[in-house]
């Protein structure tokens, strides 16, 4: 896979009969709002724009897709455990992802991403337990690990892989250090 990928912006959609029809193998991120999912995206593509960053968490509020020089799509989702909207909106999007994640076929593995700087919080936790339920593919990146003393980075990927088992791979947006190995594992799932 090019280690330069050009990243463009196609889509929002808020459900699953909204969603482009193409037929490029789909990576969904799952993660709680600030875990970093935008800077996921801009540093997978080297454009620090292309996804809209944002302090203030709860800001994705559709699904957002992103087609990378034809080889695969990243869907961001909104982020799950903070976001300042009413009951009513926040299961109608559990309802909308709930649908687009079990009944997408172009989906080949959802992305789970955690915050290196702290323990699993309890709805990361339930996110995989939901995710495990339905017996779909999904592995763990693991953000803010420039964050992370240096000495600690290998006990906070091993105690993700401990909760969570499977692949577990750090990253850091801020020195593109892992991009690399993270678009190698993509390439390896889509063969």
């Amino acid at each position: 896979m090019a280690k330069q990928l050009n990243a463009k912006f196609i889509i929002s959609a808020e459900k699953l009969s909204q969603c482009p029809d193409f037929k490029l193998p789909e990576f969904p991120l799952l993660g709680r709002s600030n875990v970093g999912k935008s800077s996921f995206i801009n540093c997978l593509c080297n454009n620090k724009k292309l996804a809209k960053t944002s302090n203030t968490p709860g800001k994705t509020r559709l699904i957002n897709f992103f087609n990378f020089s034809e080889q695969f799509i990243i869907a961001d989702l909104p982020g799950y455990g903070y976001a300042k909207v009413s009951k009513e909106a926040q299961e109608r999007w559990q309802k909308y992802l709930e649908e687009y994640l079990l009944k997408r076929e172009q989906i080949k593995s959802l992305i789970q991403l955690v915050d290196g700087r702290h323990e699993l919080q309890k709805n990361d936790i339930q996110m995989r337990e939901w995710v495990k339920a339905y017996d779909l593919p999904i592995f763990t990146v693991v953000t803010k690990i420039d964050y992370v003393p240096k000495n600690k980075v290998l006990s906070v990927i091993n105690n993700v892989k401990k909760e969570f088992g499977g692949t577990v791979l750090p990253f850091s947006a801020i020195d593109r250090k892992f991009c690399d190995e993270i678009l190698d594992y993509f390439a390896q799932i889509i063969k």
